[in-house]
């Protein structure tokens, strides 16, 4: 019979290293996961759906089985066989059924996760009857998280531990059940969207893009016709397609019956102890933090073996499994260097000796052709490091009788600064508040999403039931209404539930944070190190990100203030837009800081989550743009007594900078962070009048200490911990 769930997994065109990591999985879903990530369109789900192909169809499970357990148990128990299996029962009945591809939709409540109680079966009965959740029905299939880096923490958490454990604890009203859950895990994530979590992203066995390279004009046309040929149902769109997809099916039939062949011969594939060895020096070659590294190596290439038909690893095996799970991981690689205190090159030790003829997967190849483009990508790397390549003088020489004369932009550009002061204590995201992690909105309250604080009597129309509260609501009165429930229909009912009965849940969660960095790009910061103003903002973005805050990017030179990254999640994102800000014109002050209290607000009321904005504002203090010219495009020079030549006096400009600063003061949910730019020997003192009257928190950047920032953060900053 036709598999019409998902596009065929041999019509994908390239990504080949990412479709052997999917085998290689599906030989061993209880050690391998697998990340994908991906820009927009590049085939992250459709190479995670199309695995339900290529995976055995049918399972066999205990009949009846709600958690899709294994008639020998090899893969675990729930808590109810296990009580029947105390109980003297013994497992007679089998079934197959089709193995479970199940996917994780974004905003997936914890209940509808791990499972919960079942108040219809609950009330007729009158006991708590559990009703299974998506990870129980996964257990053995294939379970897809698409978007990962978007699910709430809550449920990061708790696929976090469910990969680590391979099993599933739930207590809740009253109950306490236990059930494994040992899926194929394939996540997917766009990074652009947002950022993971580096400790979920370590839980991954392999981690791989799907941004492959530019494709040829043949392999576009393939990609086309193979899309526009497949249809879902039995039947396809031309003869051609047809013909096509009769020939992957058996393609695909064969892969599957090789999985299934290799995960019968996995437990046979020996590893040598010089092998295993040989792994974890690479592991430490490359600077792993932790044991993932080479563990995942290892159960990797014993798949990679036992998918090859093998019962030993070999040299092939263990390269691949370096490729796979241990490049990934690497904090060095050739050609760093990392100095110890006297100055001496602690890295210069060769590496040892890799066994049987093994090469080093970490040593630095000759160059070639092709792997030039692979060199070109470093080059460009070490430009976005702030590490200016040699450059090439050839072209150079051959001009030099034509030199073309010295142009200055409008706008210009800076880069990075590495070496930055920032005071120790403003790296810590928690004092960026009045308030610290307390205040009136430290914690929002809901009736659908967060931990349950106490049971109330209903409101509104959607509500989480607090079934146990309800229970006792209508424990008292359960004599008087069976004496009235004789002969009705509701007589046979073991517990009687009426409507002012019912409690509802009142859920609380931590209230999120928006920073919204203000970067002044205006031409007198060129003047005032814009380079190190940059650095700085970098160094506090990434502590903003640290405590999974959103951020947003706001600059303002020119006429107007404009906002230059919305709010979001994504580090890589905001930074790439920081890093090529362009510099010049005009200070348009006031009018960024009322962009910035609008986009404040605006976020405040749209999304629920965020219960704080910290507005970090780095300037020069200035203001040479009045607002009404930021918003009407004109001044009228009336509105100041003492206007020159149609524009306004510099008290003028001070002075409504510091009305809008005011404003910000007024807001309970905004603090300020005024970091100023601005040369000692010409200190103006706008920038800390106005984070005076924002009754906000003032630092001077200072260039003179040569301590960078990331050393600061590193040696001298803890982040406070808030309770969930």
């Amino acid at each position: 019979m036709r598999d019409t769930r998902s596009f065929p997994f041999g019509l994908i065109v390239d990504q080949q290293q990412i479709k052997h990591a999917l085998l290689l999985s599906a030989i061993n879903p209880k050690s391998i996961s697998v990340l994908i990530s991906g820009g927009h369109g590049t085939g992250k789900s459709v190479l995670a759906r199309s695995m339900s192909r290529i995976v055995p169809s049918h399972i066999q499970i205990v009949r009846g089985s709600e958690y899709n357990i294994h008639p020998d148990l090899e893969d675990g128990v729930d808590s109810f066989l296990l009580q029947r299996l105390h109980d003297g029962e013994k497992i007679t009945e089998t079934e197959f059924i089709p193995t479970p591809i199940v996917q994780i939709p974004l905003g997936v409540m914890e209940d509808s996760l791990v499972g919960a109680v079942d108040l219809e079966n609950s009330l007729e009965t009158g006991t708590p009857i559990f009703s299974p959740g998506l990870l129980a029905k996964a257990h053995r299939g294939i379970l897809y998280i698409d978007d990962i880096n978007l699910l709430d923490d809550e449920v990061i958490d708790i696929l976090i531990k469910v990969m680590s454990d391979g099993c599933v604890n739930v207590e809740r009203e009253g109950l306490s059940v236990t059930y494994p859950c040992r899926p194929l895990v394939i996540a997917s994530y766009n990074p652009e969207e947002g950022e993971l979590r580096e400790h979920l992203h370590d839980r991954f066995a392999i981690t791989l893009s799907a941004d492959a390279p530019q494709m040829s004009v043949e392999e576009r046309v393939g990609v086309v016709d193979n899309v526009i040929g497949f249809e879902g149902g039995t039947q396809q769109n031309s003869a051609l397609a047809e013909e096509n997809l009769r020939k992957v099916e058996v393609e695909e039939q064969a892969l599957r019956t090789r999985v299934e062949m290799a995960r019968m011969r996995l437990n046979k594939v020996q590893i040598t102890k010089s092998q295993i060895q040989y792994i974890c020096e690479e592991a430490t070659r490359a600077g792993c933090e932790g044991q993932r590294a080479e563990i995942f190596a290892t159960e990797i290439s014993k798949a990679s073996a036992a998918l090859g038909g093998k019962t030993s690893v070999s040299k092939d095996d263990l390269q691949k499994a370096i490729v796979l799970a241990i490049l990934p991981r690497a904090t060095c690689f050739p050609g760093d260097a990392v100095e110890s205190s006297d100055g001496d090159n602690v890295m210069n030790a060769p590496p040892p000796p890799p066994p049987q003829g093994l090469q080093p997967i970490l040593e630095q190849p000759p160059m070639t052709e092709e792997n030039h483009d692979q060199d070109t990508d470093d080059t460009e790397n070490e430009i976005e490091e702030g590490k200016q390549p040699e450059p090439d003088n050839s072209e150079q020489e051959g001009d030099e009788s034509e030199p073309e004369p010295l142009a200055i932009p409008e706008d210009f550009f800076f880069d990075v600064a590495k070496d930055v002061h920032v005071d120790p204590s403003l790296l810590k995201v928690s004092r960026w508040t009045r308030r610290g992690r307390g205040g009136k909105r430290a914690k929002i309250f809901s009736l659908l999403r967060g931990r349950f604080v106490k049971a109330i009597f209903p409101k509104g129309k959607k509500a989480r039931l607090a079934v146990a509260a309800t229970l006792r609501a209508a424990a008292p009165y359960q004599k008087g209404r069976r004496k009235r429930a004789i002969g009705t229909r509701k007589q046979a009912r073991v517990v009687h539930v009426v409507k002012d009965d019912f409690r509802i849940k009142r859920m609380s969660r931590k209230a999120g944070t928006l920073v919204i960095f203000c970067v002044d790009s205006s031409g007198s910061m060129a003047l005032n190190r814009m380079n190190a103003a940059k650095g700085a903002a970098i160094e506090l973005l990434s502590e903003a990100y640290k405590s999974r805050d959103k951020i947003a990017l706001i600059t303002f030179h020119g006429d107007s203030a404009q906002v230059l990254v919305p709010p979001t999640k994504s580090m890589a994102l905001t930074k790439n837009r920081l890093e090529a800000m362009p510099c010049g014109g005009g200070s348009p002050l006031a009018h960024s800081l009322m962009l910035a209290a609008q986009t404040a607000l605006n976020t405040m009321k749209v999304k629920q989550d965020v219960g704080r904005v910290v507005i970090v504002l780095i300037t020069d203090g200035r203001t040479n743009i009045p607002l009404e010219l930021s918003i009407d495009h004109a001044f009228t020079p009336s509105t100041d007594p003492d206007s020159k030549d149609g524009m306004p006096s510099r008290k003028f400009l001070k002075d409504e900078a510091l009305a809008c600063a005011k404003k910000l003061a007024a807001v309970k949910e905004l603090d300020v962070v005024v970091i100023d730019t601005e040369d000692v020997f010409t200190r103006t003192g706008i920038a800390k009048d106005i984070a005076t009257a924002a009754s906000g928190k003032y630092v001077h950047l200072d260039k003179t200490d040569s301590m960078s920032v990331a050393h600061v953060a590193r040696e001298n900053v803890q982040h406070e911990t808030e309770d969930g």
